[in-house]
């Protein structure tokens, strides 16, 4: 029932250079900009209930606690779904995998206005949340095999900024429809074109080079990561990919871990700032929504500069960017906790700087730790560093809801520049790691020295 889930069968390998040439730069184009507009309408999805939220607190009467638990919810179900979609996409064929997520969670949308419950929103929303995890781990899979080292922090910045694309362009339909139609429209109207949209990306995609008879994208460019020049095409056991590259990689938990406190950030502006904008600063819906996309146009620069930069200056090494942008956005969250007047261009301005700060590491530690742990185990690492994130997004939920409350936005953002100290701070020890070369180089490292101290014992 399942095997057109499996992955694409290697063909024989096309001899000819000027053919296999016309055939990667034909499907390196194809593949990206399928993958781009498909994860385009995967946000677009997902935030179409943050920007419903306010309605439904008119129509149904609803507290910030109760739309935080739905948040929460649908966070743990995104996060455990990445994780376990990882394992599952690093032996699946991404075209179909990814096609099928975005149609299952177009259909959980459409239930979600129909009912009116908080037991049911959980219910629809957290399905929502378990299928939407199937899109980044065949992102992941995809960009590791048809991209290289010193090229991928630039392929992989642009095809983040679908995600601000779909959280900021298209959302601003949604927006407009709940505010003439209502909040139910406003979730079954993006679940209908989510739906048309998964078999876009049936048609568009693809899975890995060597299923269109192509060498490895690494002999393509001759752009190894290490020194040995080696490439290994193998699809890996799940035994492998688990224990052997991601669960016994210490700097893939450092990664998950920092993740943890970058989504809580990132989250909670996202899912809370709007409502912040229309209590704090007593702006309208529509202009509160204007500020926030500004949050997702800063992430859009964001993600072009900390990809390029990793690329260019630092030569395919993402720990340094992560370093300085994690350390930069705790200045901006003071600055947003320090000017309390309403002034929309001074708002819009530093909601961009947010965006722009927090966006570099949400998509560089995702990727550093696809690089690190291995190509044929890159969604499974990065699904894991994923799984970790949404825990972070589920405490930007029903905690912060809890925080605000309680304590005030003042207190929200005192907890946020927190989470940004402790983040920069994780982060400094991966400064040089670069790939899965460097944790094997460092482990056998470690081993020489562990064999040696013995010897030194015994001789003295």
């Amino acid at each position: 029932m399942f095997d057109f889930l499996r992955p694409a069968p290697h063909i024989e390998e096309i001899k000819d250079p000027g053919q296999i040439k016309e055939t990667y730069n034909y499907w390196r184009i194809r593949v990206f900009y399928s993958m781009f507009i498909g994860y385009a309408f995967y946000y677009f999805i997902r935030k179409s209930f943050i920007f419903a939220m306010p309605s439904m607190i008119e129509d149904l009467g609803f507290t910030k606690t109760d739309l935080g638990i739905i948040t929460s919810v649908w966070a743990v179900a995104y996060g455990l779904s990445k994780f376990v979609s990882g394992v599952i996409g690093d032996r699946s064929n991404a075209r179909y995998f990814m096609a099928l997520g975005l149609l299952a969670t177009g259909v959980c949308n459409i239930f979600f206005g129909l009912f009116s419950s908080i037991a049911m929103f959980i219910i629809c929303w957290g399905a929502n949340g378990w299928f939407q995890g199937f899109g980044w781990p065949a992102c992941a899979r995809l960009l590791t095999h048809w991209y290289s080292q010193k090229e991928r922090g630039r392929w992989w910045a642009l095809w983040n900024t679908s995600q601000n694309i779909g959280g900021a362009v298209i959302p601003l339909l949604t927006v407009v429809v709940a505010q003439y139609y209502g909040w139910r429209y406003a979730m079954i109207f993006p679940g209908v074109v989510s739906i048309i949209m998964a078999f876009f990306l049936m048609n568009r995609l693809t899975d890995t080079p060597a299923s269109l008879g192509l060498p490895p994208i690494e002999r393509f460019r001759d752009d190894y990561p290490t020194k040995n020049r080696t490439e290994d095409e193998r699809e890996l056991t799940v035994k492998e990919i688990l224990f052997k590259y991601v669960l016994n990689n210490p700097y893939v938990w450092i990664l998950a871990i920092s993740y943890f406190f970058v989504y809580i950030i990132r989250m909670a502006i996202g899912n809370w700032g709007q409502l912040y904008l229309v209590e704090s600063k007593h702006y309208s819906q529509i202009e509160a929504g204007g500020i926030i996309f500004w949050f997702e146009c800063g992430g859009f620069f964001g993600n072009l500069a900390s990809g390029w930069a990793s690329d260019k200056i630092f030569k395919g090494s993402r720990g340094p960017i992560n370093v300085i942008f994690s350390a930069t956005i705790i200045g901006v969250l003071f600055a947003l906790l320090s000017f309390s007047q309403t002034s929309i261009l001074i708002d819009c301005g530093l909601i961009f700087l947010a965006g722009f700060c927090i966006y570099g590491p949400q998509m560089l530690i995702g990727m550093q730790a696809a690089e690190i742990a291995h190509k044929k185990a890159a969604a499974t690492a990065s699904g894991f560093a994923g799984w970790s994130a949404y825990l972070g997004a589920a405490v930007a939920g029903w905690p912060f809801g809890w925080i605000t409350q309680h304590f005030g936005w003042s207190g929200f953002f005192v907890a946020l520049a927190v989470c940004a100290i402790v983040a920069t701070l994780l982060l400094i020890p991966l400064w040089s790691i670069r790939s899965n070369y460097d944790v094997e180089a460092r482990r056998a490292k470690k081993a020489e020295k562990e064999e040696a101290e013995p010897e030194t014992v015994v001789a003295e």
